[in-house]
C-alpha cells in the first residue's frame, strides 16, 4: 500500500486535503523501477482550477501511453500547506506517487497565465530545487515550461532550463528520446543535454543567448552563444488533429473542479483575428477535428467519467463547420443518458439561439455577449467583426426566446479609446435593457431583466498588432470605470443593470510580465521570497509587495508598460518565430489606426504568414 506524502495530522489541518491524496479514477499508476523517465507535469495554481486544465489532461495521456515513461500531476499547495510544507521541510510531491518530485528527471510547468509566476516559484522551491536555474546540479530534474506564457518568456527566463514553444502533442518524444540516449551512454549532464536539445525544433534554452542593451534601457541585441545554436525558435504546430493524442480516460477529480465536466476540443485556432486577442494569433492555423472523432471521444469521456455534463472546447465554437450534425447527435445520446451539453464560445446568432434552447435550462442560463468595446468605431478598431444591430438582434431574439439575463463583456484602455466609447459601454446596456421592455408583452416577462455588465483593463500582448500599445496607471483604469459606471447609473434602464470591473493594479501587474524582459526577473525572486503567492486570486494579491519588489531591484516599470513602442525596436520576444508574419502585425496595427476591418480567414486569406504551417484552413492545404 502506498504511503501518502503527507502525515494525518497535517492532512486533518489542511484545506480540502482530498486535493494532496491522489488515487483518483482513471488516474495513471506504473511501478518507478519499470520506467526510464519520471516527469511531474506541474500546473501553477489550485487543484480545483489545474484538474479542469484540457492541456495537462492531453500531455498526461500522451506521456503515460509511453511505457518507459511515468508522468504525474501536481498541483500548488493552497497556502495553509505551503505553509506548513515550508516549515516542516515536507518536499514537493507527485500525487500518483506520493514521492518527492526532487527525484523525478523533468519538472514540467504549464504556464497559462502571469499571475502565476510566483506560484511556478513556490513549486520549483517545495521541490527543493534553486530558483535559478544556473545554480542546479545534474542530479536534479530539468525545470521545462510550456503553454501560452512561453510567447513572452523573458521574464522567467532565468528561473527555467528550457522552454517548449507551442503544441505539445509536437516533439516532447524527441526530448525524452535524447535524454534517455544520453543517459544511456554515460554522456548527460545538465550543461550537455541543454546544449543538445536546443537542436530540436520549438525548444528554447535561455542560457544558450545573451541580450546587449542600449543606453535608453531598450534591447541592443538578442544573440546566441554558439553558432550553432538556433537564432530563431519555431512555434510547433499540430497539423492534423484526428491524429493527435487525447484523452478517452481522464482523470476524475476527488474535489468538485472548476469546470466538472467531460470536455471534447472540437478544433485549435480561430478565424476571427481580433487584433486584442493572443490566443486568435498564436493559435493560428484554425483546425478541426473531424465529426468522426469528436464523436469517439465524447461517447469514451462519458463511459470513462460518468461526467453528467460535456463540453465543447474551442476559441469560437459557432465557427465549427460540423457544429449543426455535432450538437444532433449530442441530444440525441446525451437526452437519453440524462447528460447535460454545455456550449461556450458562441456567437449570439439564430443558430446557436435555437441550439441552446435545446440544450439549456432557460430559466437558469444567461447569455453572453463578448462585445469588448461599447462604440461601433471602437469594435472596428479590434477587428471584432461584430456590430450593434448584431448584438441587438441577438438580443431581440433572445428575449423572445425567453431568456431574460443578458452578460456584456468590454474592455477599457483599448489602443484609440475616448470618452465617448466609454459611455457607449453603458449606452449600448440601456439600450439591451430597453429591447427587452419593448419585446416582450408585460403578461409573458418571467420578471426584470438582468443585464450584467463586466470590463477587464486591456493588456497589450506578444503577437498581437497591438503589442507596441501602452497601458495606464491603476488610477486611470478606475477613472475610466467610474465614467462607465456614471453612464450606467443615469441611464433609464439603471435598475435592470448590474456593473462590476476588474482590478487595474493586477492588470498593470500582469502587463509587466507580459511584455518585460530578463531585467523582471529579480522583482518576480524578490516578490515571492517575501510572500507573494497567489497573485491571481484578489484575497491573496497585494499591490503594495510588488511595488516594493520592483523598488528594491531597481526595475522600471514605466519602461515596459507606459509607452507606444517604435515598430524599429526589438521586442523581449522577436527570437520567437510564431507564424505571424512581423509585416502582417505591423499592418494590423495601421489598419487599426484607421479602423479598418480585415475580413476573417473563412471569407479570405489575410496572408498572416501561418500558411507556411500547411495545415487546416490555410490555402493549399
Amino acid at each position: 500500500m502506498r504511503k501518502l506524502a503527507l502525515p494525518d495530522d497535517v492532512l486533518l489541518k489542511v484545506d480540502k486535503a482530498a486535493r494532496y491524496i491522489g488515487n483518483e479514477v482513471n488516474s495513471i499508476v506504473k511501478n518507478p523501477a519499470k520506467v526510464d523517465v519520471r516527469i511531474a507535469m506541474c500546473f501553477p495554481d489550485v487543484y480545483e482550477i489545474g484538474m479542469s486544465h484540457l492541456g495537462i489532461q492531453i500531455l498526461y495521456e500522451m506521456f503515460n501511453s509511453r511505457p518507459d515513461v511515468w508522468c504525474e500531476r501536481v498541483y500548488s499547495p493552497w497556502p495553509d500547506l505551503h505553509k506548513v510544507m515550508k516549515e516542516q521541510g515536507i518536499g514537493l510531491f507527485g500525487l500518483e506517487s506520493q514521492e518527492p518530485v526532487r527525484k523525478f528527471d523533468f519538472m514540467g510547468i504549464t504556464l497559462q497565465y502571469e499571475m502565476c509566476y510566483t506560484n511556478m516559484l513556490g513549486l520549483i522551491d517545495l521541490a527543493g530545487l534553486p530558483l535559478y536555474a544556473k545554480e542546479r546540479t545534474d542530479d536534479m530534474p530539468l525545470v521545462v515550461v510550456g503553454g501560452p506564457c512561453t510567447y513572452s518568456p523573458e521574464p522567467i527566463a532565468p528561473f527555467i532550463d528550457f522552454f517548449y514553444i507551442g503544441d505539445g502533442e509536437t516533439v516532447y518524444d524527441r526530448v525524452i528520446d535524447l535524454y534517455k540516449e544520453m543517459k544511456a551512454l554515460g554522456t548527460y549532464s545538465r550543461k550537455a543535454f541543454l546544449r543538445e536539445v536546443c537542436h530540436i525544433p520549438g525548444i528554447y534554452v535561455p542560457s544558450l543567448y545573451e541580450v546587449t542593451y542600449n543606453s535608453d534601457k531598450t534591447i541592443c541585441s538578442f544573440e546566441p552563444i554558439f553558432d550553432d545554436v538556433p537564432a530563431k525558435i519555431r512555434r510547433q504546430v499540430v497539423t492534423d488533429l484526428d491524429r493527435a493524442p487525447y484523452p478517452e480516460k481522464p482523470v476524475v477529480p476527488h474535489v468538485r473542479a472548476i469546470q466538472d465536466r467531460s470536455v471534447i476540443e472540437v478544433m485549435r485556432g480561430c478565424i476571427r483575428g481580433c487584433r486584442f486577442c493572443q490566443a486568435g494569433m498564436t493559435y493560428r492555423p484554425n483546425r478541426e477535428r473531424s465529426l468522426e472523432t469528436v464523436e469517439k471521444y465524447a461517447l469514451a469521456q462519458l463511459k470513462a467519467t460518468g461526467y453528467e455534463e460535456i463540453s465543447l472546447s474551442s476559441l469560437s465554437t459557432s465557427d465549427y463547420s460540423r457544429l449543426p450534425e455535432l450538437i444532433d447527435f449530442l441530444i440525441d445520446h446525451c437526452g437519453k443518458n440524462h447528460v447535460n451539453i454545455s456550449l461556450p464560445s458562441l456567437r449570439i446568432d439564430a443558430f446557436s439561439l435555437d441550439v441552446m434552447s435545446k440544450v439549456q435550462d432557460i430559466r437558469k442560463s444567461s447569455l453572453t455577449f463578448a462585445a469588448e468595446a461599447g462604440s461601433q468605431r471602437l469594435r472596428d478598431v479590434i477587428n471584432k467583426g461584430i456590430t450593434k444591430e448584431d448584438i441587438l438582434a441577438g438580443s431581440e431574439a433572445a428575449f423572445e426566446g425567453g431568456w431574460n439575463r443578458v452578460k456584456l463583456y468590454f474592455m477599457l484602455g483599448l489602443p484609440t479609446e475616448t470618452e465617448e466609447d466609454r459611455r457607449a459601454i453603458g449606452e449600448l446596456a440601456d439600450g439591451i435593457a430597453a429591447l427587452y421592455y419593448d419585446t416582450v408583452p408585460k403578461e409573458k416577462r418571467t420578471g426584470r431583466v438582468n443585464i450584467n455588465v463586466s470590463t477587464s483593463f486591456f493588456v497589450p500582448k506578444p503577437f498581437t498588432p497591438f503589442q507596441w500599445y501602452r497601458m495606464f496607471s491603476p488610477s486611470e483604469y478606475l477613472t475610466r470605470a467610474k465614467c462607465v459606471n456614471d453612464t450606467i447609473k443615469s441611464s433609464l434602464n439603471h435598475k435592470s443593470i448590474t456593473y462590476n470591473w476588474h482590478d487595474g493594479d493586477i492588470s498593470v501587474l500582469e502587463g509587466i510580465f507580459a511584455l518585460g524582459d530578463r531585467r523582471v526577473a529579480p522583482a518576480i525572486k524578490y516578490a515571492y521570497e517575501h510572500g507573494a503567492l497567489f497573485d491571481a486570486w484578489n484575497d491573496f494579491f497585494q499591490p503594495e509587495r510588488w511595488t516594493e519588489a520592483f523598488a528594491a531591484t531597481g526595475v522600471d516599470t514605466d519602461f515596459y508598460v507606459g509607452r507606444i513602442k517604435p515598430f524599429s525596436e526589438i521586442l523581449p520576444w522577436d527570437f520567437i518565430d510564431c507564424g505571424i508574419s512581423r509585416k502582417f502585425l505591423e499592418g494590423e496595427w495601421e489598419r487599426a489606426m484607421s479602423a479598418s476591418v480585415t475580413r476573417n480567414c473563412r471569407e479570405g486569406c489575410s496572408g498572416c504568414g501561418c500558411a507556411s504551417y500547411s495545415a487546416g484552413i490555410c490555402p493549399g492545404h
